[in-house]
């Protein structure tokens, strides 16, 4: 959308140009052939117009150039992209995460917290130049409570990425439940690790 519109900027600045450099006489027996009865138009007169007409048609290129700018921005490059993903791979192998010792084993939330937590990974390993929204991580494949597949796409980069995620159940970890002492206090959460991989393509 941006750049339909800074285009049209352009062709507009390019018109203003043009009229800008056409010759006095010119305009001069053009308008006479429309009214001969008009006041002949000063060389003063022109000479602002022209002004005018070049100063519109800066501030044209100036606006065209900066919506070329912002588009730019908004938009992911494949390099960038590559490079978040193998980022954000490397920042969620390995990692875990704890349980309700109420609930017991329960499956993963791939569709839902998780995919989202890949998707900010994903925006925060994209470096300073990289937009920081347009990251969609989607389910792709079968699933399971224990293991999923997504398809990681940003806007403007022609490449995607299938990203393998695994997690597993390593035991357990006691905590003290707050209000209550000895064995009572005593409570086990189960602890998940997650193994994730990824590569360049469909999943």
């Amino acid at each position: 959308m941006l750049t339909k519109l800074s285009v049209i900027l352009f062709v507009l600045s390019a018109v203003l140009v043009a009229m800008a450099c056409v010759k006095a006489d010119r305009v001069r027996a053009w308008r006479e052939s429309l009214n001969p009865s008009a006041p002949e138009v000063p060389d003063a007169a022109f000479v602002v117009a022209r002004i005018i007409l070049v100063g519109v048609a800066v501030g044209g290129v100036v606006a065209g150039i900066q919506g070329l700018t912002v588009e730019d921005d908004s938009k992911w490059s494949d390099n960038e992209l590559t490079s978040a993903v193998r980022g954000a791979t490397e920042a969620l192998d390995g990692s875990f995460t704890y349980g309700s010792s109420l609930e017991g084993d329960v499956p993963a939330d791939f569709e839902g917290e998780y995919a989202t937590n890949i998707e900010d990974e994903v925006v925060e390993h994209g470096g300073g130049d990289a937009p920081q929204f347009g990251v969609e991580a989607a389910v792709t494949g079968q699933t399971t409570s224990d293991e999923a597949y997504y398809r990681i796409t940003a806007s403007g980069a022609g490449v995607s990425f299938c990203m393998h995620v695994k997690r597993t159940h390593e035991g357990y970890i006691e905590t003290v439940a707050p209000g209550l002492s000895g064995d009572a206090a005593v409570v086990k959460e189960p602890k998940y690790t997650f193994a994730v991989s990824s590569r360049v393509g469909e999943c």
